[in-house]
């Protein structure tokens, strides 16, 4: 059994002063989750260079001065909103040892062990002492490192905080920042219409209940089903094969009209996968069981004029499939179920944004609109969103292998905590050749049969 010890903790402040006082938060930030997101970066053994806990100390520090929001403290307001207190409280950032070699971990699925990896945070205290970046350096008895990092989920989206980490990992390489690689901390530019204009759009991700299996009143068994994780593997060969299957097949077709875009890669597999799932988790004459995907969409090319692409915060829009039928996903083509992705996607255009963003500034309270998380002890905030439904994450496009502290390029990047029955990541491969990495949660009793349909089905 792997044992990791803490050698120390330290408090990170900006290098130089920074501007204190309170910072606006978005709506997009304040329906985010209040927790962090764990992530893990794999470096094997480079006995060329040296580690440094003091160097990855001053280069965070340095890394402060421009991202300095991340040294502060939340603090909730009314209506379950939060703001943010640029009070330079600093990160944290942790020493640790491990009494065992890398290989011993195998294919770093977030499971107990790796969790370990990742900084802990006592979620029973006051908001007020969060930090609200945390990072835990853990060397390995065979000369590897895992730098581990927890970014609060309220103050980035998945490429604000790569952007940030691979910031720190340039100043630790001895390098300055480029201006282009500055963030963009003005956070209004994503604030509601004032008035609030008429809501455009129905929202049905915050307005409409996600389904529940048939014959329950609500998700509390489902909830405690025991559920495992595993990383599903891609060859480009493979994710080339989806795409091509579902742009072939009979596409999925709005009013007649067939798609004209090619089906993206994202698309194909989701849409694979949540067939899948549809497929293990039905039970006798389940056809008619409803299910819906939630998937998040990153927004920064989709306004009009688009925000800048080191707009540091939550630059997303959540939003969800129409709901489908089991039956409907598995007796049509993969295109039907990539072109509901696709359908969802579309919806998320300039006026849509905009109407979303308007939609949570009117809300009295926003604790419901939360994405769904669960944590050991407290609960569950928002409605639970698993069996018979998905959560289908991509870090497909986030430059996580440009994360270089001066031991070269990660050999793994991936997540430190899935925590939802059908949650998943599609992330991208170390190899760096097309081939992909899929992070799945699923409820136990499912998962060996979701393996063997998901490769199975591949051939067909």
């Amino acid at each position: 059994m792997m044992s990791i010890s803490i050698k120390s903790n330290s408090i990170v402040i900006p290098s130089e002063p920074t501007p204190s006082g309170l910072l606006q938060l978005s709506e997009s930030d304040q329906v985010a989750q209040w927790t962090h997101a764990p992530a893990i970066h794999i470096y094997k053994s480079n006995n060329n260079i040296p580690f440094s806990f003091e160097k990855m100390k001053n280069a965070l520090s340095r890394a402060l001065v421009h991202f300095y929001p991340l040294a502060g403290r939340l603090r909730w307001i009314e209506g379950g909103r939060l703001e943010l207190d640029c009070n330079v409280m600093g990160v944290q950032i942790s020493e640790a040892y491990a009494d065992a070699k890398l290989d011993e971990l195998g294919d770093f699925a977030p499971t107990g062990v790796v969790e370990d990896l990742v900084p802990k945070i006592d979620y029973t205290t006051p908001i007020e002492e969060w930090p609200l970046f945390l990072a835990q350096l853990t060397r390995f008895s065979c000369g590897g490192i895992c730098v581990g990092t927890a970014v609060s989920h309220t103050m980035a989206d998945g490429l604000s905080a790569t952007n940030f980490i691979n910031s720190w990992a340039k100043l630790a390489r001895g390098c300055d920042l480029e201006d282009n690689e500055i963030p963009f901390l003005d956070r209004t530019v994503l604030r509601s219409s004032k008035p609030l204009m008429k809501l455009r759009f129905d929202h049905i991700t915050y307005t409409t209940k996600s389904p529940l299996m048939i014959g329950s009143l609500d998700a509390k068994e489902e909830q405690k089903k025991e559920t495992s994780v595993t990383l599903l593997k891609l060859t480009r060969e493979q994710v080339e094969g989806l795409r091509n299957r579902a742009n072939n097949e009979t596409p999925y077709q709005e009013n007649g009209v067939s798609t004209i875009r090619p089906y993206s890669r994202y698309e194909a597999i989701s849409g694979h996968m949540w067939r899948c799932a549809c497929k293990v988790r039905r039970v006798a004459d389940h056809d008619n069981q409803p299910t819906r995907v939630r998937i998040l969409v990153d927004i920064r090319n989709r306004l009009n004029p688009p925000l800048p692409q080191q707009y540091f915060g939550n630059a997303i829009c959540a939003t969800v499939t129409s709901t489908c039928l089991y039956g409907d996903l598995l007796s049509k083509p993969l295109g039907y179920s990539a072109g509901k992705l696709r359908e969802a996607i579309e919806t998320v255009t300039d006026e849509y944004i905009m109407s979303n963003l308007d939609f949570i500034a009117s809300q009295k309270h926003v604790g419901g609109l939360r994405n769904s998380f669960h944590i050991r002890g407290l609960g569950t905030e928002a409605p639970f969103l698993g069996n018979p439904n998905l959560s289908l994450g991509s870090w497909m496009n986030l430059p996580v292998y440009d994360t270089d502290f001066g031991w070269g390029e990660p050999t793994y990047v991936g997540p430190g905590l899935l925590n939802m029955d059908g949650k998943s990541f599609i992330l991208p491969s170390p190899l760096n050749d097309g081939s992909l990495i899929i992070a799945f949660r699923l409820q136990t009793q499912h998962m060996d049969s979701f393996k063997k349909f998901f490769y199975e089905d591949l051939a067909i």
